[in-house]
């Protein structure tokens, strides 16, 4: 099932201001049409009960009370009666008549009235619909009379009927009016919805801007501070913190321009020294067979020692040339079988350590000087701190992209411990901490893959069988370096 995309906080604004409208206008027009229900209803009822009332105490009642009597009281009372024409219906023991003659009682009447008006004789009401569901206002009075200030029931009860047809029509059209006027209103709220919502979105829109400008590199990124609410205080916190941040970047660019510079012009200062250093370690080396041990032993050692921080030297002007954008490539159509046979032959690597699956034909434009590097340091890393042999395999992969050329280099050992993944590429990493001493720069994995990046390439290195072609030839688990690059470096 596709899931619903979330709606947009514009949208959620929006809806919010509106469901809050329409709660408002819903309570409104409810809270309304009860109070105005409530008052046209009593207003009508009031009038009734007080009209009724004090018409039957004017009448003379002459007791006892014969039906040709109430028919003249009712009649009267019929004529007389407010707000709305009456029909009039009397009860006196068994005796039963009505204003219209047509029926001597009424379904309106209910039993639950006649106990009302007989405990109090002030009289009573009750609002009924009739079958047909008309509603209808009854009220009904008790006949008292009156001897030396005692008020004495006469017995006879007068009832008063009237339809509210009237106040239902008014009380309906105050409904039609609410929601008629529901829609309109809601409309018109609309625009103070979109007012609003503006109102929150533009300064949220404007650090979303700010964010994305802050996240490609525009440290001096700032956000206009207005007025003095919550979404103020926002955009004061992210200026300061752009500020800070920029404040941090800058010092540690600083700091960065000046240690590349440092390694630099130290590497620049030793290689003249250090060339003389090796030229005279070669003429010492020539007479070493003539000294005695010790000192032959101490001159072999600093010969090594010098040839060491020769590398290192070297190692250190070529990174300072990956730093400082100044490294190019010199690209040249290789074949990558032969470009590797000639990598192994000059380090005598041609032996039994390294086996190759190297498919003829395969061309690529690169730099022959910079994948030799790159190829060696692979190599040499493996037979170092792996266990051969140490497999090479070489193959093709079409891509949407253009032909990609993948290099396999893996050997045999125990392969690269997890947690020393993540940093293989690290400069001057040490896999053993404890390791002060190494053969190697610690540079060379760190230039090999600037190497592979200036053609264009990544490089990756696992553990496990090496896929591919090095995999099927059977290769144990180890570390595993993978090449990936166009064969048309550039292109």
């Amino acid at each position: 099932m596709r899931r619903i995309a979330p709606l947009g906080l514009r949208t959620r604004l929006i809806a919010a201001f509106l469901l809050v409208a329409a709660i408002c206008a819903v309570t409104t027009a409810a809270l309304t049409y009860q109070q105005a229900r409530t008052a046209v209803l009593r207003q009508s009822q009031d009038t009734a009960v007080s009209t009724l009332r004090d018409q039957v105490e004017q009448q003379a009642i002459h007791l006892p009370v014969d039906q040709q009597e109430l028919k003249r009281i009712v009649v009267d009372l019929a004529k007389r009666g407010k707000p709305h024409p009456w029909n009039v219906f009397a009860e006196y023991g068994t005796l039963r008549v009505s204003s219209n003659f047509a029926q001597p009682t009424s379904t309106v009447i209910t039993d639950e009235l006649r106990a009302k008006v007989r405990n109090n004789q002030h009289g009573a009401f009750q609002r009924v619909d009739d079958r047909s569901g008309t509603p209808y206002l009854t009220v009904g009075v008790a006949a008292v009379f009156t001897h030396a200030g005692v008020s004495e029931p006469t017995g006879a009860v007068f009832f008063a009927s009237m339809p509210l047809i009237d106040e239902r029509r008014t009380v309906e059209a105050m409904v039609d009016a609410a929601q008629q006027g529901a829609v309109p209103g809601l409309a018109i709220a609309v625009i103070p919805a979109l007012l609003a919502a503006r109102s929150v979105l533009r300064p949220v829109r404007e650090m979303r801007r700010a964010a994305q400008r802050l996240g490609r590199g525009r440290l001096d990124t700032r956000i206009e501070v207005r007025g003095a609410d919550e979404l103020a205080g926002l955009a004061r916190t992210f200026n300061e913190t752009a500020r800070a941040l920029e404040q941090s970047v800058s010092e540690l660019r600083e700091a960065e321009v000046r240690a590349r510079r440092f390694a630099a012009d130290v590497s620049h200062e030793l290689r003249t020294p250090l060339a003389g250093m090796l030229a005279v370690t070669e003429v010492l080396d020539e007479d070493a067979e003539h000294l005695d041990p010790d000192t032959a032993k101490a001159l072999r050692l600093i010969s090594a020692e010098t040839g060491k921080l020769a590398v290192l030297v070297e190692d250190l002007m070529e990174i300072s040339r990956f730093d400082a954008r100044a490294a190019e490539l010199n690209l040249d159509d290789v074949d990558i079988a032969e470009a590797v046979g000639k990598t192994l032959e000059r380090r005598h690597w041609d032996d039994d350590r390294v086996v190759t699956d190297l498919p003829h034909g395969v061309r690529a434009r690169l730099d022959p000087r910079r994948f030799d590097v790159v190829l060696a340091n692979l190599v040499g890393n493996a037979l170092r701190h792996g266990s051969a042999p140490v497999r090479i395999a070489v193959r093709t992969e079409p891509r949407p992209d253009g032909e990609r050329l993948l290099v396999e280099v893996a050997d045999s050992g125990p392969g690269i411990a997890p947690e020393v993944l993540p940093h293989i590429f690290d400069r001057f990493f040490k896999a053993d901490a404890a390791r002060t001493r190494s053969a190697g720069s610690g540079l060379g994995l760190a230039i090999t893959l600037e190497n592979v990046r200036l053609h264009g390439g990544t490089l990756r290195a696992a553990n496990g069988t090496a896929p591919g072609v090095a995999g099927a030839a059977g290769g144990a688990a180890g570390a595993v370096f993978t090449i990936d690059m166009p064969l048309e470096a550039g292109a």
